[in-house]
């Protein structure tokens, strides 16, 4: 089973991490992270509000109970060696190698050359990318992540939410497209 890092930048909109954490939660991979990861996740809510970093909170100590072996600690003598175009994000790298993950999923690329991450055994995947991936593997697996997430997105909302929409929102148009493609269930 494939292990995944997950960047801040993946875990901050709402229904991209719960279909991210659910289709790991389905078995599809093991999702990674440390705890600098979920520092920024949480700081980088604040813009929503005064209240929203606080909810944040709440979610990622939920999220720590739900993958208690999520979490990786970087050592500081790998993140001195590594090198990235932008040095805040060493952190993620080093993560990422001290978890023996194979990949890096962000939106970050520009952040995380291919060459750099292939040295060090890694690869990188947009979110879209790696569920798109994971969906033709286990298509009714993933699809049912999907759908329980449209519909906790409907019941908080109180509105309907289309697949394609919802998915478009959430930065994972092409995932979308092939849920909702005839046939598909979704």
């Amino acid at each position: 089973m494939r292990r995944a890092v997950l960047d801040a930048c993946v875990l901050f909109p709402t229904v991209l991490r719960e279909v991210l954490t659910g289709v790991a939660a389905a078995g599809l991979y093991t999702p990674l992270w440390s705890e600098r990861i979920l520092e920024e996740w949480a700081r980088a809510t604040a813009k929503l509000g005064p209240g929203a970093e606080i909810v944040a909170r709440g979610e990622i100590v939920a999220l720590a109970a739900a993958f208690p072996k999520a979490s990786v600690a970087p050592q500081p003598a790998l993140e001195s060696r590594l090198w990235l175009p932008d040095p805040a994000d060493i952190h993620v790298l080093a993560s990422a190698i001290a978890g023996h993950a194979d990949l890096i999923v962000t939106f970050n690329a520009a952040d995380f050359p291919r060459g750099t991450l292939a040295e060090e055994g890694l690869e990188r995947m947009d979110p879209d990318q790696f569920l798109l991936a994971l969906w033709r593997g286990h298509p009714g697996q993933v699809a049912g992540v999907v759908e329980a997430v449209r519909d906790k997105a409907e019941t908080l909302s109180g509105q309907a939410q289309p697949l394609r929409a919802l998915m478009k929102r959430a930065r994972l148009p092409r995932l979308g497209k092939a849920l909702a493609a005839p046939g598909q269930g979704a």
